[in-house]
């Protein structure tokens, strides 16, 4: 429901009695509530739970949903993970900084990431393909551009399908909750100041790395403007790109640029992009990427207060890493992955922007002159 931690249960021993969503805050930090109604009914079994065992429940779940999320990440990129491999990395991928901070906070980042993904690399049809999607849409919104990347592909019947199961979100938040519902659609959804000042390290979007290269707490057209050819060039380039792997980081990693407000767990998304890059053979890339993303430099740097808005020019790269690697990520991933041999069968049914699975691409492509040497072992 927040920015932070995960709600936690009325400890009152006066009843409970309902509250408006918008002005409700929880944790001793009093974060506001911020997601929409329909995921204030998902999180109401929370308030039936003891607090500790609600701790252990979120860190076992997030555990869990680190390991689907490699699964899934491994299926997008055609790898085979053997169970123990799986395990391995799973516990490998809990030390990178938004996995971490996912898990501590008690977020559901994990949980968007694998509903989206799932949905996204569901073979060819399958009931259902796209309501996953408009699911996580109705929980965190953020997801709603994963709608615009399946048009821009070609997949419109599952971006109409996604569009459709976000609707019956926004309804049944309305109807369950009518006056929070009609609130936050009319009104708290535009408010996005409430969701966290732009300008802290904690904010890797593009606005935080405006603001705090700015030294201004309001970016305003200087960060909408580049929001927005930020989201252009990004469907750009994705209705350009040749295979559905790539294609759907660039979508996650845009979406991350062009929010307001992307906090440094939103970014989970760096877990399939690690395992594209050791899928194609990218060792390299691979090892500086999760440096990037174990480093954990902005929380190094001076952040009490106002001094995220004070930092000198030498220390703005450090505060802003995931949004630098963000923006050069469809040089790397054009580039640098072009020619992606190494990925061995199967290979999902994920697809193309011009509607063909990344098998019957493969079948039409040139063989490559290293294509006859031995694959390693996986």
């Amino acid at each position: 429901m927040s920015s932070g931690p995960c709600p936690t249960a009325h400890e009152d021993s006066q009843p409970a009695r309902p509250l408006p969503l918008a002005p409700a805050a929880v944790t001793a930090w009093e974060l506001p509530a911020t997601y929409p109604p329909f995921a204030a009914l998902l999180f109401v079994p929370a308030a039936w739970l003891p607090v500790a065992a609600l701790k252990l429940l979120f860190l076992v779940g997030n555990t869990a949903l680190c390991g689907l999320l490699l699964h899934l990440s491994c299926r997008l990129a055609g790898l085979r993970l053997r169970p123990r491999r799986l395990c391995a990395a799973t516990a490998l991928a809990l030390w990178l900084e938004p996995v971490f901070q996912t898990v501590v906070f008690g977020q559901i980042n994990l949980a968007v990431a694998c509903l989206v993904l799932w949905d996204l690399t569901r073979p060819r049809g399958a009931p259902g393909r796209g309501v996953a999607l408009g699911v996580a849409a109705g929980i965190k919104l953020t997801p709603v551009f994963f709608v615009a990347y399946l048009f821009v592909v070609g997949r419109t019947r599952e971006a109409v399908t996604a569009l459709g199961a976000f609707a019956g979100t926004v309804l049944a938040g309305v109807l369950v909750l009518p006056g929070a519902g009609v609130d936050f659609w009319t009104r708290r959804v535009f408010e996005t100041g409430r969701v966290g000042k732009a300008w802290i390290v904690d904010n890797q979007s593009l606005q935080g790395l405006l603001a705090r290269a700015l030294h201004t707490a309001e970016p305003g057209l200087t960060w909408a403007v580049p929001a927005a050819l930020t989201a252009a060039g990004g469907l750009w380039l994705i209705r350009r790109t040749p295979d559905g792997p790539r294609a759907v980081l660039l979508a996650a990693f845009t979406t991350l640029l062009v929010c307001p407000i992307s906090w440094s767990h939103h970014w989970v998304w760096c877990v399939p992009l690690l395992v594209l890059l050791v899928a194609v053979g990218r060792p390299r890339p691979a090892a500086a990427v999760a440096a990037l993303f174990t480093a954990r430099t902005f929380w190094l740097l001076p952040h009490h207060g106002d001094l995220d808005l004070r930092l000198p020019w030498w220390q703005q790269p450090l505060a802003s890493p995931y949004t630098l690697l963000a923006l050069v990520l469809p040089l790397l991933l054009s580039t640098r992955l072009s020619t992606r041999t190494e990925v061995p069968p199967p290979r999902p049914e994920v697809d193309s922007p011009h509607g063909t699975n990344l098998a019957e691409q493969d079948d039409r492509r040139p063989a490559h002159p290293r294509a006859g040497r031995a694959l390693p072992r996986r």
